[in-house]
């Protein structure tokens, strides 16, 4: 399967006959802008941290205070991006009172991946043509040769995000744009970014009283978390689309990875996901941990989250696929 590089049709065009939407990004539609700048500085500098964290810490190590900076802003963050920006803004999987739709919307943009609604009107293009043409990061896209395969994974891995072609937000996230505060906090990305990145050192600084506390933090908990998180999130594009078990009926070949599952903090049960889109449990088996579900259950407890979209055991079973499929 070859995928046309013209994803974008002319279906998705704005109905001139409609007043325009007010945009939710600094750019608009269009890539060329300081957010899309802000995002390429902030997926490259947290990389080169990443691949320089083993040697810098075999040469002064890492103090406890930066792990604990670096796995709390870690977790902030990516349930951020799987409660928030996916299974909530995304899936509608659960309805959240004013003040969590609000926190979930900055959390999720302290993981640095983009605007909200830019995120998800991408992710909602993703599930409409799923592993097909018009999906904006397969990594099927070039064929299923094993060059095209690798080519593919690299473009659903990261190099989509700086394809000039761009999904309308307008046709894929017009609830999202209406919202006011949803809209501001989208446009504030290269605000929220430097929150993101000013809390780790701040803390490590004032605790230990020194800049090399704040820089110590920063480098770990600010650059190295980054990276990390980018990585773990982009992985559910491209490795979740080409390998893993696949138990439950899908159109596409999303698949169930168990090792990305604590660090994706229940993503990697992708191929759930993709049979059961708005089901607010991913990992729905017996032993998938998925810290997400049990997140939501904590705020439905809480009376934060309400008509919580919770898998019914005859609702699995009428996705689980045939012996035969398993085997093949």
């Amino acid at each position: 399967m070859t995928m046309s590089p013209e994803m974008t049709s002319a279906s998705e065009a704005p109905d001139a006959a409609e007043a325009p939407l007010p945009s939710a990004t600094l750019g608009g539609d269009s890539k060329r802008s300081i957010e899309q700048i802000t995002l390429l500085l902030f997926i490259t500098v947290p990389f080169l941290a990443l691949l320089a964290a083993v040697p810098l810490a075999w040469g002064w190590g890492v103090s406890w205070l930066d792990l604990g900076l670096m796995v709390v802003m870690y977790y902030i963050g990516c349930h951020g991006i799987t409660i928030g920006f996916h299974r909530y803004f995304t899936h509608g999987s659960f309805k959240a009172k004013r003040p969590l739709r609000i926190a979930l919307a900055i959390m999720g943009s302290l993981a640095v991946e983009g605007p909200l609604v830019r995120w998800v009107a991408d992710h909602r293009k993703h599930h409409k043509f799923s592993d097909a043409e018009g999906d904006p990061h397969s990594p099927w896209r070039f064929g299923e040769t094993v060059p095209a395969l690798m080519k593919g994974l690299w473009w659903a891995h990261i190099g989509w995000m700086f394809d000039e072609e761009q999904t309308p937000q307008h046709k894929y996230a017009p609830d999202l744009i209406k919202d006011p505060a949803i809209r501001a906090i989208s446009r504030q990305f290269v605000l929220w970014t430097v929150v993101s990145l000013a809390i780790p050192p701040v803390v490590g600084g004032l605790v230990t009283m020194s800049w090399w506390g704040a820089f110590t933090a920063f480098f770990w908990g600010s650059l190295v978390r980054v990276a990390l998180l980018h990585h773990v999130t982009w992985s559910i594009n491209s490795i979740c689309h080409a390998v893993g078990k696949r138990p439950f009926k899908s159109r596409d070949r999303s698949g169930n990875v168990w090792w990305l599952a604590v660090l994706s903090c229940g993503e990697s049960w992708h191929n759930l996901h993709h049979a059961d889109p708005t089901s607010a449990r991913h990992g729905v088996l017996r032993g998938q941990v998925d810290s997400s579900a049990r997140l939501i259950r904590w705020f439905e407890q809480l009376g934060w989250a309400s008509d919580v979209r919770w898998p019914a055991k005859s609702r699995i079973e009428a996705r689980r696929r045939t012996a035969s499929a398993d085997a093949a």
